[in-house]
């Protein structure tokens, strides 16, 4: 079978960070032929370390899209764009991996999905958390029943200090938003499909515009929870800081959501700065907030918790300390991509979470609830 021919829209630190090291662990089965960034410098370095001797470098999306050798693209731009890219790329003929979240609104992601099922193209989003070992482990307890019926979670992602201070992430004209859109989307995604249960019947939430404008200087400097600066320009900064979110779905569960970038709780998103879950059923409970799958539940009638799986440090290739691991996101996509699997992360359950996130930011605007169809 011919290598897939791969080309990337975007290439600053998601695509370095995760998706360029991630795809050249599949090289056995695909080339990285083209590479596009508004600035020059960073497409042609990207191309340099990961592409093919002949990979092209392009500042305009068209002009890549344009490659019908072309035969699948990642979409890694800021969240603004991936609504228009993606639809362009698909009706270019392409599969299509874009970054999280789907998109910045509810009627963005509703037409990538309508370009997914108009072209029959693929289309997939980036949703990492779900393949991370705890979380692999969690989804088997759940499905196994040793949880029963799940009524309430908490879907989780807080820092105390991480405002991030590189890219556009406090551009609201960009990114649609803040932690809720950035990191929020991870907890919330992680939580829904733990439970498989995206049936929903209203949302209501508040964001919080408090701390992001004040820049206290005895945090200036400091190294945040990322590894990056801890200061943030308060003139520039027009994104929420935190938010909150309560989700009923329609079979009476409920689940809590929050994130946070900067807020004054001494939780600070659990062990190896990740997004966790909660969930609460009838036979037990769990979480993933030590970095493992910790079982709450009743062993000769005595409460008994159980951690399950091994405690791994780093998931994501160009995050990770040590040896790269594997980036099973890729391994996924590409083995679809060659008809020897099907997606795992689809686009019709990213529409659920983007639209619930839409959902808190309306609520938080209007004051009322959000109520689906």
């Amino acid at each position: 079978m011919a290598k897939v021919k791969i080309g990337f829209i975007g290439c600053g630190g998601i695509a370095n960070g995760k998706h360029l090291p991630g795809m050249a662990q599949q090289k056995e089965y695909v080339d990285l032929v083209a590479f596009c960034d508004l600035i020059p410098e960073r497409a042609e370095k990207a191309a340099k370390e990961y592409g093919t001797p002949d990979a092209k470098v392009y500042t305009d999306y068209h002009e890549l899209l344009a490659d019908k050798s072309i035969d699948a693209v990642h979409v890694l731009t800021p969240n603004i764009a991936h609504c228009e890219i993606t639809v362009a790329a698909l009706e270019a003929g392409k599969h299509v991996l874009c970054e999280k979240p789907m998109a910045a609104t509810t009627a963005d992601a509703k037409k990538m999905l309508e370009a997914r099922d108009r072209t029959g193209k693929m289309l997939t989003i980036g949703y990492q958390y779900r393949h991370f070992p705890m979380n692999q482990v969690a989804k088997g307890i759940v499905d196994d029943g040793w949880l029963g019926d799940v009524y309430y979670a908490e879907a989780t992602y807080l820092r105390r200090r991480g405002v991030p201070t590189w890219g556009v992430f406090t551009d609201k004209s960009k990114q649609g938003g803040g932690p809720l859109i950035d990191i929020g989307t991870h907890a919330l995604d992680l939580t829904l499909f733990l439970m498989n249960n995206y049936e929903v019947d209203y949302v209501v939430g508040t964001s919080f515009e408090k701390l992001g404008t004040l820049l206290d200087p005895k945090f200036q400097g400091q190294v945040d929870s990322m590894g990056n600066q801890n200061s943030w320009n308060n003139k520039t900064y027009d994104v929420e800081d935190s938010a909150v979110g309560h989700i009923k779905m329609k079979n009476g569960a409920v689940i809590n959501l929050r994130a946070a970038w900067a807020i004054n709780m001494a939780e600070d998103n659990g062990a190896n700065n990740e997004a966790y879950a909660t969930l609460v059923g009838t036979k037990g409970g769990l979480d993933t907030v030590s970095g493992q799958a910790r079982l709450n539940h009743v062993v000769a009638s005595q409460p008994a918790i159980t951690m399950v799986g091994n405690k791994v440090a780093s998931y994501i290739p160009g995050f990770s300390a040590g040896p790269a691991p594997v980036s099973k996101e890729h391994d996924i996509w590409v083995k679809a991509l060659r008809g020897e699997g099907d997606l795992f992360v689809t686009a019709d359950q990213a529409f659920v979470v983007t639209r619930i996130l839409d959902s808190i930011y309306e609520s938080s605007r209007t004051g009322k609830p959000v109520y689906f169809d």
